[in-house]
């Protein structure tokens, strides 16, 4: 009988597998399809949906990326990763709660797709997604405060992302056994993530301090869209995304997963 840490561990290896695949494709095709990736989120799975077999690759995504997502979620509820709780601590798992919030707003994209979209005619998923939820948010009194401190937060994390990149920290999650070119690539890909954090978090400043609109609002594949003018940069940033998504690939692999503890719940964590 597979027990609940195994179960558990494969959820989070499919995660990390719809992870791989998702900044694969976002890297490709900013690279080969710049048109593609300005249509935000929904042209990255429609893009996706055209490729053999691609109707059964969005449903495995909209698994594994919930299935992350829900990893990311027992960062700040049972601190999964053992990163305490002092102020450092809680600053990363907050940011784990974000990441968590941006991989359920995939999954749920993929599924829209998967499910019935397929004919173009389902709800809004995707940027149009993005807009409708700040939009209601700027609908609060002090809706503009909450998307501009979440715009805050963006930046923290795109902070964060850059030093971890940097100093190859993400490796004592990784087994030993890994090839010697995941930290290279985890690196690149960490550094890539910080450039469009740092987008998407500007474009929430805006929407919410300066009150620039729900318009203003950028997905992942938004953000990535808006630094097409820049040359370099995009180029740049579009590898490192892709490079990202080979460095998840590996940590399908080689991800130490933390160890569910035997009531269920409250997890140790495998050093």
């Amino acid at each position: 009988m597979v027990d609940k840490s195994e179960k558990f561990s494969w959820l989070v290896r499919v995660g990390y597998f719809s992870r791989a695949i998702f900044y694969i494709m976002l890297g490709f095709l900013a690279l080969t399809n710049a048109n593609r990736i300005a249509e935000g989120t929904d042209g990255l799975f429609q893009a996706i949906e055209e490729y053999p077999a691609g109707e059964a690759m969005l449903w495995i995504m909209a698994v594994g990326l919930l299935a992350y997502a829900l990893f990311r979620f027992c960062s700040p509820l049972f601190d999964i990763e053992n990163t305490g709780s002092d102020a450092k601590g809680w600053a990363e798992r907050i940011g784990h709660a974000g990441s968590g919030i941006g991989h359920l707003t995939l999954a749920w994209a993929a599924f829209q797709l998967a499910s019935n979209d397929t004919s173009g005619h389902g709800g809004e998923s995707g940027g149009g997604g993005a807009e409708q939820a700040a939009s209601s948010v700027l609908s609060f009194e002090f809706g503009g405060i909450v998307l501009g401190l979440l715009g805050l937060a963006f930046f923290a994390t795109s902070l964060f992302q850059f030093k971890k990149g940097l100093t190859g920290e993400f490796m004592n999650r990784i087994s030993a056994s890994a090839p010697d070119f995941t930290r290279w690539l985890g690196g690149a890909g960490y550094c890539a993530r910080g450039v469009v954090y740092a987008v998407i978090g500007l474009s929430l400043v805006k929407a919410g301090f300066f009150s620039g609109g729900a318009d203003q609002i950028k997905t992942l594949a938004d953000a990535v869209a808006a630094l097409a003018s820049t040359g370099v940069l995009f180029k740049l940033t579009a590898v490192g995304l892709l490079l990202f998504g080979l460095f998840s690939l590996i940590l399908t692999r080689y991800r130490i997963i933390p160890e569910l503890g035997e009531n269920g719940r409250v997890p140790a964590f495998r050093a």
